[in-house]
């Protein structure tokens, strides 16, 4: 059986979580939580860069980030599930790393606030992290998927949309829901759509002054 290295409140994390159910996968794959901020973790001697989340496979081989792991998992189910072919595939590709570079600027924010004393935090880094979130999302509510009636219309981009979204609410509240209005209503439809996402949801939570990881 594989072996996902994860943690709950990890949105990369679920985004592979929720994929492996899509694909019909998720009894192939065992989740095994890490933490990314022990030494001791055997996460490190997986991916050298210690973070998560990481696909152990049955031969021992590793793979990670998400993309690749996503990747991997629509190898196995057939291919052509979460990324398309020809030139199509680009498009996905592209998208799929916007939404992914939203979900790292956020947790860029998580971390200003989570590792650093409060007289040590730079509001000018944070507005700047802030400031791709915002661009990302403007650029998705004038860009706005097409609502998925089943999991099947669901790519690789719009998985990830998702789970950024996600992630922005359980970090963050609904503040972005305001000024984007077509994406919350895409948000729904894709909830409706995949079961999973509902599955994977973690309860909504102001950033933790822990060392909880959610890396990718």
């Amino acid at each position: 059986m594989m072996k996902l290295r994860s943690s709950p409140p990890s949105p990369f994390g679920r985004k592979v979580k929720i994929a492996a159910a899509m694909l019909g996968l998720k009894d192939r794959i065992e989740i095994v939580e890490a933490n990314t901020a022990d030494p001791a973790d055997s996460l490190r001697g997986q991916n050298p860069l210690g973070k998560i989340p990481a696909l152990v496979l049955e031969n021992g081989d590793v793979l990670y980030d998400s993309a690749v792991i996503l990747e991997y998992l629509d190898f196995l189910a057939g291919g052509n599930r979460l990324f398309p072919e020809g030139e199509a595939r680009f498009t996905v590709l592209r998208d799929q790393a916007l939404a992914d570079g939203i979900m790292d600027a956020a947790l860029l924010r998580v971390y200003e606030k989570r590792f650093k004393q409060p007289n040590y935090r730079d509001p000018a880094w944070d507005a700047y992290q802030g400031s791709k979130v915002d661009r990302g999302l403007a650029h998705f509510e004038a860009n706005t998927p097409p609502a998925p009636a089943t999991a099947d219309d669901v790519n690789a981009a719009t998985l990830t949309l998702a789970c950024a979204l996600g992630y922005l609410d359980m970090r963050f509240g609904d503040g972005w829901r305001e000024n984007h209005p077509a994406l919350v209503a895409w948000l729904t439809a894709f909830e409706a759509a995949v079961p999973a996402f509902t599955d994977t949801r973690q309860p909504a939570a102001p950033v933790p002054d822990n060392a909880a990881v959610e890396l990718r």
